[in-house]
């Protein structure tokens, strides 16, 4: 077998042992990697309706076919399980050192079961695993923890770590690795925590030969050549995703205020040329001709540092809490990557508290803008403090803790808290956001540009085919081989280089219909995970499910040139019925018998029937 290491480690925190499984040729065929792999893992390994923080929850560290050889933006991993945050399907992708280390360790994965009797560091080599006291680490922020590791181990280790979020249970607590990359909006970090598993260290010795070498390297020559003489190649590197909010702002999609409007009277004090004044240098993926990762010196009144940036964290720290300027939003960020918190779940649920406290639903006075109270807000989430012990939650648990009139305004699917895109005038990204395999965002589908394109304000079951088709190649392509998807988006390289570099790795023939067919059966089983979890944790499985938030139905945008739009429900039922019909669902977004039949997934039709699900 080449390209694969054909065998995932396994680690058990409880008793401190670890041994190696082997992966049949038709798993990894079938699944490929990354994110096909966890979920086929998790599917298999994980008890029926496991509580996510029980110890018999697994922890998945995965990587593909792809990961770390020379071609572009290789050095990717993902890290999955079962969600505390969703009590779904949980992944995120990070890109950094460990996965090619991880990927020189001789293995496809890392599974770790279990949960240690006092905090722990795992070092894992290519002579195995050693079960580190983790006790002088506990309660470090992140980056005092891999300079300690570091310190200790050698500059030539990878660190994935929890700050003190994870280790108090925040809900949406993530992995951070190389100060500023973050991994599993879904509480990923989290899960950590409640293993009593402060940092996982990496360092591998080789890699696994490709089948084709000398075609492999020639693709990857040539696809990073292309990457490098786009036109947008210039730009990119000098703002990255960073010049999004400009291209939002300008669209009416910038959120603003808890996602009430589309545009910020601000926006320009937190764009990509303020970014630019204030970039010192920029950070890449190991692999990457293409960096994105802008890091800027800031300078407050009280505070001074250097914080990673983008889009993201960027419009949720920004206009959708009404701070600005990006000095003040850059010190915020710099707050949730050493907590270890995922910013924009910290943007949404401090938006949530703004609104709810302007509408008189939250005792608190907090004030759109009021970087004090942000700091604050911020530190009092990571260490579950005051208010802070029920943001830490989420805004669906907030809601429903709050009762009355608050589910109004919380915006979230399955949970999952929005990503940086408002939908009052975009029905095809709220229903990206809505189909999403992880609760709402926007890695799967980014699929506002495209709506834009061909007409934002129409509901056609043209749009939820064009989805399907986007979330194949997103979430179902990218995130299993495992690769960076920014060089197809941002730069217009050619997507046919990807079947062709994972065939010279591999040495199997990867068509786009096999590679289409693959993605298909990833997006299936993870939808049937959610399924068996939510019906065996005792909850209602519906179309509801599918829903975007409820305010861009019923709030209309009150602000800038789309004034006046909001979602309409018929227009948005036609499209998600038309998406349940591409996928091979049912009415319910149930996947069909022979859908599953179809793509080989027989015996997982058979365990959902045991639970009393009635396949169509």
């Amino acid at each position: 077998m080449k390209g694969w290491s054909g065998r995932y480690l396994y680690v058990d925190l409880s008793n401190k042992k670890f041994h190696y499984v082997s992966l049949s040729e038709d798993v990894l065929t079938s699944f490929i990697g990354g994110r096909g792999l966890a979920i086929k893992l998790l599917w298999d390994l994980n008890p029926v309706g496991v509580d996510p923080l029980s110890p018999e929850n697994h922890l998945i560290l995965a990587v593909g076919p792809l990961t770390g050889y020379p071609l572009p933006s290789s050095g990717k991993m993902v890290i999955a399980s079962k969600s505390p945050l969703t009590g779904g399907y949980g992944d995120g992708n990070i890109g950094t050192r460990a996965a090619v280390e991880l990927r020189k360790l001789g293995v496809d994965a890392v599974v770790i079961k279990g949960r240690a009797e006092k905090p722990t560091v795992l070092y894992l080599s290519c002579d195995g695993v050693e079960f580190k006291d983790g006790r002088d680490y506990w309660g470090l922020t992140t980056k005092e923890t891999e300079e300690k590791l570091e310190k200790e181990l050698g500059k030539d280790v990878s660190v994935l770590s929890i700050g003190p979020a994870g280790e108090r249970l925040v809900k949406y607590a993530t992995v951070i690795s190389e100060f500023g990359r973050s991994a599993g909006r879904p509480g990923m970090g989290t899960v950590m925590g409640s293993k009593n598993l402060k940092a996982v260290v990496v360092k591998g010795c080789s890699q696994p030969e490709p089948a084709n070498r000398d075609e492999l390297l020639k693709l990857g020559a040539e696809a990073y050549r292309k990457v490098k003489e786009s036109p947008s190649y210039e730009f990119w590197v000098r703002q990255g995703t960073m010049a999004t909010i400009e291209w939002s702002q300008k669209n009416s999609v910038l959120p603003t205020h808890n996602f009430s409007e589309g545009v910020f009277d601000y926006w320009e004090g937190i764009d990509g040329f303020i970014m630019e004044s204030m970039k010192t240098r920029v950070k890449a993926c190991p692999n990457c001709n293409m960096p994105c990762g802008n890091v800027v010196k800031y300078v407050t009144s009280t505070e001074s540092g250097e914080a990673e940036l983008d889009y993201e964290n960027v419009a949720m720290l920004g206009s959708n809490i009404g701070l600005s300027p990006l000095n003040k939003v850059a010190h915020v960020n710099l707050l949730a990557d050493l907590y270890g918190i995922d910013t924009i779940s910290l943007g949404n649920v401090i938006g949530y508290a703004m609104e709810l406290s302007e509408k008189g639903l939250l005792r608190e006075r907090i004030e759109w803008g009021d970087y004090a109270k942000v700091k604050e807000l911020t530190r009092q989430i990571a260490y579950r403090e005051g208010l802070g012990d029920l943001l830490a939650e989420g805004v669906a648990t907030m809601a429903n803790k709050i009762g009355g009139d608050a589910w109004k305004y919380a915006v979230h699917v399955k949970g999952l808290e929005v990503s940086a895109y408002d939908c009052h005038a975009a029905p095809g990204m709220a229903l990206a956001y809505a189909t999403s395999p992880i609760g709402a965002h926007h890695k799967d589908a980014w699929f506002i540009a495209t709506e834009i394109r061909i007409g934002r304000f129409d509901y056609t079951t043209e749009k939820a085919e064009r989805l399907v088709w986007m979330q194949n190649v997103r979430g179902g392509m990218f995130e299993s081989l495992v690769t960076c998807r920014l060089p197809w988006v941002e730069v217009s390289l050619d997507l046919d280089y990807y079947p062709k570099l994972l065939t010279a790795a591999t040495g199997y023939t990867y068509t786009w219909d096999k590679v289409f067919e693959v993605a298909n059966r990833i997006y299936t089983l993870i939808r049937s995970f959610w399924v068996r979890e939510f019906i065996a944790s005792g909850l209602k499985w519906s179309y509801e499910v599918d829903l975007p938030p409820t305010k861009w139905f019923t709030q209309p945008l009150t602000k800038g040139p789309l004034k006046g739009m909001k979602l309409d429900v018929d227009g948005y039922m036609k499209m998600l019925n038309h998406y349940y019909s591409v996928r091979g669902w049912d009415e319910r977004g149930i996947p069909k018998r022979s859908t599953l039949e179809k793509l080989g997934l027989g015996s997982v039709a058979s365990e959902l029937e045991k639970l009393g699900v009635s396949l169509k």
